[in-house]
């Protein structure tokens, strides 16, 4: 481990995890003030829906980024993981929230008209499904509970979980700009590196190389 990453993990380790939740409480608010002043343009419900969804994903990627990157690099935000990931699906719920309530008014028939024929609202949907046991087990107690390879494997839902966000976002957008398929490939990247490390390499005998 080189002095840069040493020191740099000293830092890390003296940084609070707590503004990770804080900037993730005040997204929505600050959106919301936004958008009954006006400054969202002229649909702020679809800017606000845009924003938060957008910031749960790239939340999604950065929380599956923390290992590769502490393999690749060193550098370690493993403390600051689980804040990343729940603070990505409290925006990924009001993402939800502010489509069911502003855009779609708690029209029922209509909502689950669209979950059911409409790919990509089908695609998110079953990503904040498979979020829920993640933000419903992210705490000491569901890990002493559950045994630490239990609540492992349990937590690999969050490979699923980031490839139907990435997935949402590209149908959502009805057409191939970069940012959307930029986002996909950043994901299937991270899931190759992650799915390459838990194969075990063989050697030349046949035998397991840990």
């Amino acid at each position: 481990m080189t002095p840069f990453v040493q020191s740099a993990n000293a830092w890390l380790r003296r940084v609070p995890v707590w503004p990770v939740y804080a900037a993730g409480a005040a997204l929505p608010l600050w959106l919301f003030w936004q958008g009954a002043s006006g400054a969202l343009g002229a649909d702020p419900v679809k800017a606000m829906e845009r924003t938060l969804g957008l910031w749960a994903l790239r939340l999604l990627v950065l929380g599956l980024a923390v290992t590769p990157l502490r393999r690749l690099t060193g550098i370690s935000l493993l403390r600051f993981r689980r804040a990343i990931g729940l603070t990505a699906f409290g925006l990924a719920l009001c993402h939800f929230l502010t489509w069911l309530a502003l855009d779609m008014g708690f029209l029922w028939g209509q909502i689950v008209a669209d979950i059911v024929k409409r790919p990509y609202v089908t695609m998110g949907m079953a990503g904040l499904v498979l979020m829920l046991p993640l933000a419903a087990t992210s705490n000491d107690w569901s890990l002493r509970r559950l045994g630490a390879g239990r609540w492992r494997r349990l937590h690999r839902l969050t490979y699923p979980v980031v490839l139907a966000g990435a997935v949402h976002y590209l149908w959502l957008v009805k057409a191939w700009p970069v940012s959307p398929i930029l986002y996909l490939a950043a994901v299937g990247a991270l899931l190759a590196l992650r799915f390459g490390w838990w194969r075990p390499r063989r050697g030349a005998n046949g035998a397991i190389v840990r």
